[in-house]
C-alpha cells in the first residue's frame, strides 16, 4: 500500500477545549497534509469509464518531483481521488512505477468538481493549473458562514 502509512502522524500534538476535554489532535504549524489528486492534477485526466488507460499514463514531471520535494521536507502527502476501490490495486502500482512518495491512498472522492470542504479544522485548497511549484502566499475572497 502506502510508502509509510501515515508516518508524519507521529507528529500530531493532542488538542484539549476549555473544559480539559480531548479534542482531535493536530499537527505542528511547520507540517502541511497535502490532499492530492490524481486524474487532471498529477498525470492526464483518465476517467473510471476507462481504466485500461490508468496503467500507462505518464505523471506531470513537475508534479513528482515537488510532491516527492514536500514529502522529504516531512509534510503528510496523501492522494485523494475518484478512482473508485476497484482501481487501487492499479492506482498504487503506478505510483510506486513512477516514484511518487506518499502515506496515504483515499478513493472514491465525490466527482463532478466544485468542491466546498466543510471542516472544523484549517483548510486551504489550491486549483491546479497545469503546473506544480512551490505554493506562495496570496490573497483572495472566500465563502464562510454567517456569524
Amino acid at each position: 500500500m502506502a510508502q509509510e502509512k501515515q508516518d508524519g502522524n507521529k507528529e500530531l500534538k493532542p488538542l484539549f477545549n476549555e473544559k480539559g476535554e480531548m479534542l482531535s489532535p493536530i499537527l505542528p504549524p511547520h507540517v502541511k497534509n497535502f490532499l492530492i489528486d490524481i486524474d487532471g492534477t498529477i498525470c492526464d485526466d483518465i476517467p473510471n469509464e476507462e481504466p485500461e488507460r490508468m496503467a500507462t499514463a505518464m505523471p506531470y514531471p513537475d508534479a513528482l518531483k515537488i510532491i516527492n520535494k514536500w514529502y522529504d521536507e516531512g509534510h503528510i502527502i496523501t492522494f485523494f481521488t475518484s478512482r473508485t476501490e476497484e482501481h487501487r490495486e492499479v492506482t498504487e502500482q503506478w505510483l510506486k512505477k513512477h516514484g511518487f512518495k506518499y502515506h496515504g491512498l483515499l478513493m472514491g472522492k465525490p466527482r463532478g468538481g466544485n468542491y466546498h470542504w466543510i471542516d472544523n479544522h484549517i483548510v486551504k485548497a489550491t486549483r491546479f493549473k497545469g503546473k506544480f511549484t512551490d505554493l506562495v502566499v496570496q490573497t483572495h475572497e472566500i465563502e464562510v458562514f454567517k456569524p
